[in-house]
């Protein structure tokens, strides 16, 4: 085993094991057994089974905020903009549906300056998505009787919840759900004709 390989061989063995049996319930023994690496070798890229926790969720959050910051400096309509933000959120939550279901069912598992981490980030990358809606607000194309951070909640409850009924064996595509799923949020932002 090349050990370039080790860390991404752990994490998705934990992402695996936390998934089927939960987090509190998945010992550092069996994470290292599964993916084959002694426990030193773990320690090498992770602390602790926190660490693998908060590295599931840190993994998704820095591709997510990288895409975001990309699309945002693309520019363009803010139409198209958000539409390509929601669509790349939904998307890219849907490629790690199992590493977003095991994070939001064990986040309060974490150490308090982690969870204060994982808010901090949250709350950064929902200021942005944020700033998109106010922008088309002060345009005139969405709707300003509901408050922002409302219509944010709304678009991310969305998003949260995706893997309690998503699934890549079902008939819709990733592509399918991740433009309905846009549609419908872009619908309600709007201003009535």
């Amino acid at each position: 085993m090349k050990d370039s390989h080790v860390a991404d061989d752990v994490m998705s063995a934990a992402v695996e094991l936390f998934a089927t049996q939960g987090y509190a319930n998945t010992s550092v023994q069996q994470i290292v057994a599964a993916a084959g690496v002694t426990k030193g070798a773990m320690y090498h890229y992770f602390e602790s089974k926190d660490d693998l926790l908060f590295g599931i969720y840190d993994a998704l959050l820095t591709l997510q905020k990288a895409r975001l910051d990309e699309i945002i400096a693309r520019g363009g309509q803010v139409d198209d903009v958000l539409r390509a933000v929601c669509i790349d959120v939904l998307e890219t939550s849907i490629d790690r549906i199992r590493e977003g279901a095991v994070f939001f069912r064990s986040m309060h598992m974490l150490t308090a300056p982690r969870q204060q981490e994982v808010i901090r980030r949250r709350r950064a990358y929902h200021d942005e998505f944020a700033e998109l809606i106010e922008r088309g607000q002060t345009e005139g194309r969405y709707r300003t009787d509901i408050p922002v951070a409302m219509l944010v909640a709304h678009f991310f409850s969305d998003v949260h919840y995706l893997s309690h009924w998503y699934s890549a064996e079902g008939p819709e595509s990733k592509a399918l759900v991740a433009a309905q799923l846009t549609d419908l949020f872009l619908t309600s932002l709007r201003t009535s004709p």
